[in-house]
């Protein structure tokens, strides 16, 4: 997700602030490693139905943006020009304000996004779930959705629409909730934190289902640098990391509970028409970890809407976590609490 900040200072943000520049972030198609079973392959409509979606509500936002005559433009001056001008309306604002080639912060205030103070003091908490579906710009909707068709694809195929569906928008809002107690003077959009979602539950899904996959070894070697990879551009300035992180952590969970798989010798058996004889397609460990992920889901998503309705700022109980979404270095500074 990215943040945003001042216009004058940047552009916009996914997951952060208001009226500030954006990063996107990147995650990237995964697929590592191959069960061995026979499903059946279901078809995918869901991931492309969110794809197209979230395209038709960049070009309503564009739409409603107007570049041409919006009041942010003016005070860019001479170098306020709006980008792609023989778009009309559609054209986007001034690279000065925001280099992902999209509209105002303003605009994706107006249309949604994520804002700590209108939702503990205006009680606007649809914000958490809007915000998943607004972009700050071209760059930033390219990366998002190019990242959730390779990771989305293949999880629906295999698991249905119904699973991948509830780990995604949960993923979403759970990341706006870890957004919002730790970033409260910015505005922030994107479905960077579900997209982390499906990237959580893939590598849930290979640990919980580790006997009927080949080059097991490999596979969660390469699954992990990529999400190390795609987390630690996190650490840019504007780069809403903690969405990420929130989405990340609740999609892992949740890929324990909703994407479990019959145990390798229960396939062999059930070949075998010997079904009668299995007292179980799933073994201990997986039951074992479906209760564990379970619970800390509940708990950690229910404390945080708590404390987010509460008001509270999650920076008071962790005084060194703002490090995660941003490390100062000698190259950039992080300004934002």
């Amino acid at each position: 997700m990215m943040r945003s900040r001042d216009l004058e200072t940047g552009g916009t943000a996914t997951k952060g602030g208001s009226n500030s520049r954006a990063y996107p972030q990147s995650s990237h198609a995964v697929e590592p490693y191959y069960a061995e079973t026979s499903e059946k392959h279901r078809t995918s409509w869901l991931v492309p139905l969110i794809v197209a979606v979230n395209v038709v509500v960049f070009a309503v936002i564009m739409f409603v943006n107007n570049c041409p005559h919006s009041h942010e433009r003016r005070r860019f001056g001479r170098n306020g020009e709006c980008v792609a001008r023989f778009l009309g309306r559609f054209s986007f604002q001034p690279l000065r304000e925001n280099p992902l080639f999209g509209p105002s912060s303003s605009t994706l205030d107006k249309m949604g996004a994520l804002e700590w103070n209108k939702i503990v003091s205006d009680h606007q908490r649809w914000r958490l779930v809007t915000c998943i579906w607004l972009h700050a710009g071209v760059v930033h909707l390219l990366a998002n959705m190019l990242s959730l068709f390779f990771i989305g694809i293949r999880l629906e195929q295999q698991f249905g629409f119904v699973r991948v569906g509830i780990i995604y928008l949960l993923s979403g809002i759970s990341g706006s909730v870890l957004s919002s107690l730790f970033i409260q003077h910015s505005i922030s959009v994107g479905a960077s934190g579900a997209v982390f979602g499906l990237l959580g539950a893939i590598l849930a899904e290979l640990l919980t289902n580790w006997t009927i996959y080949s080059n097991k070894v490999a596979a969660l070697f390469s699954l992990v640098v990529i999400i190390a990879v795609n987390l630690a551009v996190g650490i840019l300035p504007h780069v809403d990391n903690f969405a990420h992180i929130g989405g990340f952590v609740s999609g892992f969970l949740l890929g324990f509970v909703l994407l479990l798989r019959p145990q390798f010798g229960w396939l062999e058996r059930r070949h075998r028409r010997a079904e009668s004889q299995i007292k179980s397609k799933y073994n201990v460990c997986q039951y074992f970890l479906l209760v564990v992920a379970l619970i800390l889901f509940i708990i950690g998503f229910t404390v945080g809407l708590v404390m987010l309705f509460r008001g509270e700022s999650a920076n008071d109980h962790c005084k060194w976590c703002h490090y995660l979404s941003c490390i100062p270095t000698s190259r950039w500074r992080c300004d934002e609490n």
